[in-house]
């Protein structure tokens, strides 16, 4: 199993300002030091393996949308923007003339997390089928509204792809597209569904738009039982810990301290951040995560917990 992030932000999304692409070359250039490179491979090589996360890369700027690898059909939680690019490799590698089914598991229906579909190549194309699964009963309804006149230009009836919608029971284990697949009822406002994929001894959890704070005992338990023993736990962390105990509280999403406490509760091995705040640059996302590991390390004594932090383009395997 393998998971693919084609989008990680939360709330809507983002992209690099003038001022931020000023502010990583100022950075690059000042950790260069003065040195000078003599050929393009030392040049890369420095970049590659002496510049910072932030300054050489970034966390990316599409809204939610992680590709689950692995099963027999192409699976995808969410559709935020993420999906634009996802559809057009598609394209890139199979061409219009492939047709393919997609099983799509939607947390839930607000718009960030389902803007893509739109733009997704692939529902255009006659023969291909899309599959929508997920616990609302509301969210054709939600799909329909968002290409409905004045909004957008294209009417939902003139996709082309044959599109269903599946209405999922929480709780409760299915046999969908090669994956063990349950949901479960998150904090949040309209609710939100964290899924958990099983498959060969493996499983990860996708849990994102859900206020996990730990105040209650009961509902903390219900969580700890639904993550209990995975791989791998791709989590909102949408806050620092000071900004959600202080302006953010009850705004339906968790914070990265919490993320590390279900994780040992839990008995999870990867615990990668998701879902990140828009307002933060990668520059405040690389102290978070630096903070998560250093929490980590003074709370549990070094204890194996691995942390990451989910940027597009990234490929975490199990």
């Amino acid at each position: 199993m393998l998971l693919r992030f084609w989008g990680t932000r939360g709330s809507l999304p983002v992209a690099l300002s003038g001022q931020g692409v000023r502010d990583k070359v100022f950075a690059a250039l000042r950790q260069s030091a003065g040195r000078a490179f003599a050929t393009e491979n030392e040049l890369n090589e420095f970049i590659d393996n002496e510049l910072d996360f932030a300054t050489s890369h970034g966390y990316g700027g599409n809204s939610s949308c992680v590709e689950v690898v692995g099963g027999e059909n192409t699976v995808i939680c969410d559709m935020g923007s993420g999906l634009r690019e996802l559809g057009q490799q598609v394209m890139i590698e199979h061409g219009p003339a492939t047709l393919r089914r997609y099983d799509f598991f939607m947390s839930h229906v607000h718009w960030d997390h389902i803007m893509g579909l739109p733009f997704f190549a692939p529902a255009y194309i006659p023969g291909n089928e899309i599959h929508i699964h997920g616990c609302h009963d509301v969210m054709e309804e939600a799909f329909r509204r968002q290409q409905s006149a004045p909004c957008f230009p294209v009417d939902w009836d003139q996709m082309g792809a044959d599109i269903s919608f599946d209405i999922m029971a929480p709780d409760t284990n299915y046999q969908i597209a090669g994956f063990e697949v349950r949901a479960l009822k998150q904090n949040h406002a309209g609710d939100s569904y964290g899924y958990s994929f099983a498959q060969n001894g493996k499983r990860a959890i996708y849990s994102t738009d859900g206020e996990h704070t730990q105040a209650s005992e009961g509902e903390t338990r219900r969580y700890i039982e639904f993550l209990s023993g995975a791989d791998l736990l791709v989590f909102d962390s949408m806050y620092s810990m000071a900004d959600m105990v202080s302006v953010r509280q009850d705004w339906g999403h968790s914070s990265n301290i919490v993320g590390v406490d279900m994780c040992h509760r839990a008995g999870i091995g990867h615990y990668c951040m998701f879902h990140h705040e828009p307002i933060y640059d990668d520059y405040d996302l690389q102290i978070i995560l630096d903070e998560t590991v250093r929490y980590e390390k003074i709370m549990n004594r070094g204890a194996s917990l691995r942390i990451s932090m989910a940027y597009d383009g990234l490929e975490i395997e199990l």
